[in-house]
């Protein structure tokens, strides 16, 4: 029922907003769900998946009741996590935040591409920054869903510079984050992807690393699907070396391979990151080389291109530990994760595997690690 409204209503609605104008407009339906503990128990019901522990993943120690979780970019003002919680998310992603509060680029940064299922953004790590971000996360402590918090390099800050950035809103926002992603990968934001070699990102990293402290929380970088093999490699074995929380595969990507949209439609929107079911198998080879490399042990937050049941299996069963959805939810909305949850239980009991734990298991011991690259 719910879902039919949205589809026939609410989206249609939506989609003839500008896609950042409709994007303000859910976050304020949203923020009375984020203010009132009392409403989203009221609510949450309505769009609860099934309580069933089939669905049930394990994360940094942590069981969570379904694999699915919002991706970064979504809430990047941390004040809707507890609202997405009560529409069935296990996690949440809040940011991209910047030590330093900045407009982003200038609009429009945000275009639809619906002949696609995709979205392309140029949005620039729009946010207020990390003190005001900081406020925020102190208002209201998250409920019933892991908090993630995704952190940027503010464009003023010089490159050389980009190490200290990071870690002043580390060091601001640690408390309050179950993990943090140090994000070196989005388009947008001019030379950042220059950030992931590894000389550079483990500056990034220890900095980080030394804001939080010992007992912080732990450290995740989210990679570019754009990179080849060998830089895959080297990520991984620097994750590895470092003793890194884990990594997220993958960010927005640049190309604009294989699109159905005109070519000359699609050039007019412009520069940005493309994400949405176009990505999605390119996401999915990222996720099979990292975990090929990695072995069972390395958490590996799967994301891109995760519109279906079928979409979520087949990453588990490239070796992801759980997923976030981004553009996905903004094409199926607020039912997405009960109707993803109902159809993977159908397709467990279809396949014959004993849970969403077993078929992770299974990829991981699939999984033979490669061996690490000489010189």
């Amino acid at each position: 029922m719910l879902d039919a409204v949205y589809r026939r209503l609410l989206r249609p609605a939506l989609f003839a907003l500008d896609p950042e104008l409709a994007h303000g407009a859910s976050a304020l339906a949203l923020s009375p769900l984020q203010r009132h503990g009392a409403l989203r128990r009221a609510v949450a019901p309505l769009f609860a998946p099934p309580a069933d522990p089939r669905l049930g993943v394990q994360f940094l120690g942590r069981s969570l009741p379904n694999p699915f979780g919002v991706a970064a970019g979504f809430d990047k003002r941390c004040t809707l996590y507890n609202a997405l919680g009560a529409l069935g998310f296990a996690a949440v992603e809040v940011g991209t935040v910047t030590a330093h509060g900045q407009a982003g680029n200038p609009r429009p940064r945000l275009f639809r591409v619906p002949r696609d299922g995709a979205l392309i953004n140029r949005m620039g790590f729009n946010n207020p920054g990390c003190f005001a971000a900081e406020g925020a996360l102190a208002s209201a402590r998250a409920e019933g869903v892991l908090l993630g918090v995704n952190l940027g390099k503010s464009k003023i800050t010089a490159l050389d510079d980009a190490a200290s950035d990071y870690a002043v809103s580390a060091e601001r926002l640690a408390r309050f984050a179950d993990y943090l992603v140090v994000n070196v990968s989005s388009p947008n934001t001019p030379g950042l992807r220059s950030l992931q070699s590894v000389d550079a990102l483990g500056a990034i990293v220890a900095a980080v690393r030394r804001a939080v402290g010992r007992e912080g929380p732990a450290v995740f970088v989210k990679l570019a699907p754009d990179l080849d093999d060998e830089a895959l490699d080297t990520v991984v074995d620097f994750a590895l070396a470092e003793g890194l929380g884990g990594l997220v595969a993958t960010n927005t990507t640049l190309s604009r391979e294989g699109l159905r949209t005109p070519p000359e439609t699609v050039k007019a929107m412009g520069e940005g990151g493309l994400s949405g079911r176009p990505l999605r198998a390119r996401a999915n080879a990222v996720m099979r080389r990292l975990r090929r490399r990695a072995g069972p042990g390395l958490p590996i937050v799967g994301v891109g291109g995760i519109f279906s049941a079928d979409d979520a299996w087949e990453r588990l069963a490239a070796g992801a530990t759980w997923l976030q959805v981004y553009t996905g939810f903004i094409y199926s909305g607020p039912t997405m994760v009960r109707g993803l949850c109902e159809a993977l239980l159908r397709r467990l009991e279809a396949e014959g595997v004993e849970s969403l734990a077993a078929l992770t298991a299974g990829a991981l011991d699939a999984g033979a690690k490669l061996p690490p690259r000489s010189g």
